[in-house]
């Protein structure tokens, strides 16, 4: 009897708590993936009983719900459509899951990250000219050089170079609301209420003073008047309030009204939370640090210098070293030159030396295509796009920034290095120190060599998304353990199914056959489903084990389902934790619908590729209606070649 495909869809959406509780949902070629909101909604005994299913488990932040081939696709479309949920990509998924996995810290570290990946090339595209020109129109001033800087080229290139540093505001807060599920262009009208010609510019502020400010409540509380150029956290956390109050009024405000009325709402009531609270409350923050900065910098043996040099970072997270140019204005007029400034290099420099480890050592290209022009931008002194795109996105070549960023402030403080003037940092900060060009120089390999061999050491690519169990301490533990792995838990079929005829499988790869008691993937090792064997390839060529119908080939390429002319319904679950490659080491050569012939190739496999990312490449090969024979028994074991027979099944 035909599975009622809408009736499993539903149990399995009442047992978990309605669609409500869905975070997201996916599936593989055997399994519905669901990430939830929250597991104390789920009714476990209701999803062991759910119609259709063969087990259930928790791994890796998901609820896996085991249906088989042919049967989990048409119980997801029906999942989806019940619950009015949207469809969502394995990796997806598997992104949501590691999200609901995280501590409330690393959350806000990638919050972060979703928020400034999207704009870095435009700030590395300004920031690296910014750099170039800053030390070109140095050298020029001081007699270097002899640069024109009255003409159409250069005053172009100078425009590009501040563009998006002067409006950056509107570029966090279009991609920070994008990133709070807000619409992006509210977030970019609170940015450009931030940086309102309206209001004083706040990078004039030290040379000017507040000349502005506003009551709230008389005699307690008045705010004052200036923007927040270069400023990060409020338009962040402006954006965040902006996506609070935009959802909950879509939710309230009728249809008619909603186009106008939650817009107009939700930008007003921004606007006077963020001006009224979040940026005053911010300003005070950033006076109390620059007091107690001015404090370190007198302790003895460079101590203070030490701590500064590695705090720096964390402060251009926060923006509030806008504010540092008040230290150097203040030194140099007291001593004629700041000893801040190289404090400051070194910090950048440690960045640029961390993120350059990442380019270096990392396999992925788009993180490489990265890391390394932000690199080079973080050694010219512009060191968001290495902080914000790189180092803080995976946090430990940040920690490495800071402590090579240190050691070299340490330094420069102790050899007393100082700075005759403000404004340029990175390599071309040395044309500011050129009366102590060899302590620049040490200060530089310090900082550099420190923070990169740090980096480098501890610096690893995330683990791909995955699509089975196999990542869960228990199973890493034991890859290849002597016993087999629990079935997960859930009934088995009782019906019979109607008697097959005897099938002989032969191996659809050449490698080392083991039985699948072996395989570390507790759904496969348990024979839940279905019995079979498993052989680690030797090559990357995957043929048919029998005549028949190709009736599975996952879009992510690592399953292919036959139905064998003799009866035998036969999965192919190339690698372990493979449908997070998409299909990057898989060319298929047939199609659904396609009739093979045993021994006919079905796609090329990259294995390098698959071990590259740290992943098994043992293949599961499952008669998965073993349900129909008296026995599936494995026929082979150790070194076996295409054709060579390797299951019976009678």
């Amino acid at each position: 009897m035909a599975l009622d495909y809408t009736k499993a869809a539903q149990e399995v959406l009442d047992a978990i708590g309605g669609a409500d509780n869905v975070v997201s949902a996916a599936h593989c070629a055997t399994r519905l993936r669901l990430v939830l909101a929250d597991d104390s909604k789920v009714d476990q005994a209701a999803v062991d009983n759910a119609l259709g299913a063969k087990g259930n488990f928790q791994a890796s932040g998901q609820l896996q719900v085991i249906y088989g081939t042919g049967t989990v696709n048409k119980v997801y479309d029906e999942f989806i459509r019940l619950g009015n949920i949207t469809a969502a990509t394995k990796a997806e998924a598997k992104a949501a899951a590691a999200e609901q996995q995280k501590n409330p810290f690393m959350r806000a570290i990638k919050l972060l990250g979703d928020v400034f990946v999207p704009i870095i090339p435009a700030i590395v595209a300004s920031g690296l000219l910014l750099g170039i020109l800053s030390a070109l129109s140095f050298m020029d001033s001081n007699g270097f050089i002899t640069l024109d800087t009255n003409n159409a080229w250069y005053q172009i290139l100078n425009l590009v170079s501040n563009t998006a540093f002067t409006f950056l505001q509107i570029l966090i807060g279009y991609s920070a609301a994008s990133a709070f599920g807000a619409n992006p262009y509210l977030g970019a009208v609170i940015g450009m209420l931030l940086i309102n010609p309206g209001l004083q510019n706040a990078n004039t502020v030290a040379t000017e003073g507040v000349q502005q400010t506003f009551t709230v409540i008389p005699g307690l509380y008045s705010i004052e008047w200036t923007g927040y150029q270069g400023h990060v956290i409020p338009i962040v956390i402006a954006a965040g309030i902006l996506a609070f109050i935009e959802k909950r009024l879509h939710k309230v405000v009728p249809e008619a009204f909603d186009l106008f009325v939650t817009p107009l709402v939700s930008v007003a009531a921004t606007a006077y939370i963020v001006m009224l609270a979040v940026g005053p409350v911010f300003v005070w923050a950033e006076n109390a640090i620059l007091g107690a900065i001015q404090l370190l910098l007198t302790l003895p043996l460079g101590l203070g210098s030490l701590i500064m040099g590695a705090l720096y970072a964390p402060t251009v997270v926060t923006g509030i070293h806008q504010m540092y140019t008040t230290i150097d204005l203040g030194q140099i007029a007291s001593y004629g030159v700041t000893y801040w400034l190289p404090l400051a290099s070194a910090a950048n420099i440690g960045q640029a030396g961390a993120a350059l480890a990442v380019a270096l050592k990392t396999r992925d290209v788009k993180i490489r295509s990265l890391a390394l022009p932000s690199s080079l931008s973080a050694f010219m002194g512009i060191t968001e796009p290495a902080i914000f795109g790189v180092n803080l996105r995976f946090f430990k070549p940040f920690v490495a920034g800071c402590i090579g960023g240190g050691l070299g402030a340490m330094f420069a403080s102790v050899a007393g290095l100082a700075a005759s003037g403000t404004g340029v940092t990175g390599i071309f900060g040395i044309l500011l120190c050129l009366n102590q060009p060899v302590q620049y120089i040490i200060m530089f390999a310090i900082a550099g060599i420190v923070s990169f061999a740090i980096s480098f050491m501890l610096y690893r690519d995330e683990t791909p998304a995955q699509d089975t169990a196999s990542t869960t301490p228990a199973v890493e533990a034991a890859p290849a353990a002597a016993e087999p792995a629990p079935a997960p838990s859930g009934p088995t079929p009782t019906s019979e199914p109607a008697a097959a005829l005897p099938a002989s499988i032969v191996a659809p790869l050449a490698g080392n056959a083991i039985p699948m008691e072996q395989v570390s993937d507790p759904v496969f090792a348990s024979g839940v489903m279905g019995g079979g064997i498993a052989i680690v390839p030797s090559e990357g060529k995957l043929y048919a084990p029998a005549d028949g119908k190709v009736i599975v080939l996952a879009d992510t390429g690592h399953a292919v389902g036959i139905a064998a002319d003799n009866g035998a319904e036969i999965l192919m679950h190339v690698g372990i934790d493979t449908v997070g490659l998409e299909g990057k080491p898989f060319t298929a050569h047939v199609k659904v619908g396609d009739h093979v012939n045993a021994g006919q190739l079905l796609m090329d496999i990259d294995l390098d590729y698959i071990r590259a990312q740290g992943l098994d490449t043992v293949t599961p090969i499952i008669i998965t209606n073993t349900a129909s024979y008296e026995a599936v028994e494995p026929c082979a074991n150790g070194p076996v070649k295409v054709g060579d027979q390797v299951v019976t099944a009678r």
